[in-house]
């Protein structure tokens, strides 16, 4: 285990809720949390319950890892309650890479026809991070909810939850679960230290409260599903440790490995615009990002034609790996590719093409949702 309780600080790499350096080994990384790795035994479980459909995103591997998700399956096979969770800590910087996680949970809203709480964490943003006033976090709040609608939500399935505004649903929750932690677990698990604010020590008790929300609301044992990358497993695991002793169900996580940054990082970085695509990019700049990507072919045509690309290292591959839901062709990009068969250029224009029309499309449904982010917050449904 690293320094952090929780979160891992080892010499090759650095995973915490709030940064990932170095080249990230996803085995070790569950291994030092603690968490499940997903088997063929889940995914058939996972098979029978949608009539053998599991979403790319599971079965090519990108979502690897867990906490409790058997049980979430069983609950499901047994026709008992349960919901879906995660969130978002809003800034102005949203890219594809943020959108992964959302994309898996409608495809389980759609298969399973259950609620999706969905935090907006305003005051988290704004507590821990320098520059950022609670108007403005509350603002791109707002903002990043016109994502998540656009991805294809109805108001029935979707709650948002923006911290700053509908506190009331979260504090009675919330004070309980503080009880339960103590202030030299928190410090241990998220890397606190004195000069640290003590709102930023107690929020991680706002959003363990949202895993807990749908059984006070729907008035019976509700257990979430939470599908996530596995720098937020820090939080995940608290909620799990303090669960049973409040008389709530244990959440259960679904984790993902990290969209890498287009610049060679193992995770997009926000500090390097040109390490990820985001939403309001434009074409001619995705473009650009695109041409200039790091990839896993030759120096040389020659020597790609003759000796063929590394796909697995390659970042434009793992980008149409992720946003292509068709099998064979992400297959024959692969094979192609270490074959030689396709240089890097042309591996490129293709990926330029499935994120041109992918954003173009995004940027219209978020248009549409602009004037509808009421409809789907929790306080306008949960009176």
């Amino acid at each position: 285990m690293g320094v952090f309780g929780d979160s891992y600080l080892g010499q090759e790499y650095a995973v915490t809720p709030w940064e990932v350096k170095g080249k990230v080994d996803y085995l070790r990384l569950a291994k030092e949390f603690g968490v499940q790795l997903l088997t063929e035994d889940d995914l058939n479980l996972l098979k029978d319950l949608t009539s053998g459909d599991v979403h790319y995103l599971i079965r090519r591997g990108f979502f690897y890892a867990h906490r409790g998700f058997r049980e979430i399956l069983n609950r499901a096979k047994l026709g008992e309650s349960w919901a879906l969770y995660n969130g978002r800590g809003p800034s102005g910087d949203l890219h594809v890479g943020h959108l992964v996680p959302w994309i898996l949970t409608k495809w389980f809203v759609d298969k399973f026809n259950v609620q999706y709480f969905f935090e907006l964490t305003d005051d988290e943003k704004f507590l821990v991070r320098e520059g950022y006033t609670l108007e403005e976090t509350n603002r791109l709040a707002y903002d990043n909810a016109l994502s998540l609608i656009a991805l294809g939500f109805t108001p029935d399935k979707l709650h948002i939850i923006v911290d700053s505004d509908d506190i009331k649903y979260l504090y009675k929750i919330a004070v309980k679960v503080a009880k339960k932690l103590t202030l030299s677990t928190v410090k241990n698990t998220f890397g606190f230290t004195d000069s640290n604010n003590i709102g930023a020590a107690f929020f991680p008790a706002i959003e363990i409260a949202v895993a807990f929300l749908p059984t006070e609301l729907f008035g019976k044992e509700t257990p979430v599903l939470i599908p996530t990358a596995i720098d937020q497993d820090p939080y995940f695991r608290l909620a799990r440790d303090v669960a049973e002793s409040l008389n709530y169900p244990k959440p259960a996580t679904l984790y993902s490995k990290f969209l890498p940054g287009l610049t060679g990082e193992d995770k997009m970085s926000a500090s390097n615009p040109d390490s990820a695509l985001y939403v309001n990019d434009d074409e001619r700049e995705v473009r650009r990002k695109i041409m200039n990507a790091f990839t896993g072919g030759q120096p040389t045509v020659e020597l790609q034609r003759r000796l063929g690309g590394n796909p697995d290292s390659c970042p434009v591959y793992k980008y149409h790996m992720l946003i292509d839901e068709n099998d064979e062709a992400v297959k024959k990009i692969y094979d192609d590719c270490r074959g030689g068969r396709l240089l890097c250029g042309e591996c490129k224009l293709m990926l330029y093409d499935k994120v041109k029309s992918f954003l173009s499309r995004h940027r219209e449904l978020r248009e549409r949702a602009r004037d509808k982010v009421n409809d789907y917050r929790v306080s306008v449904k949960f009176k």
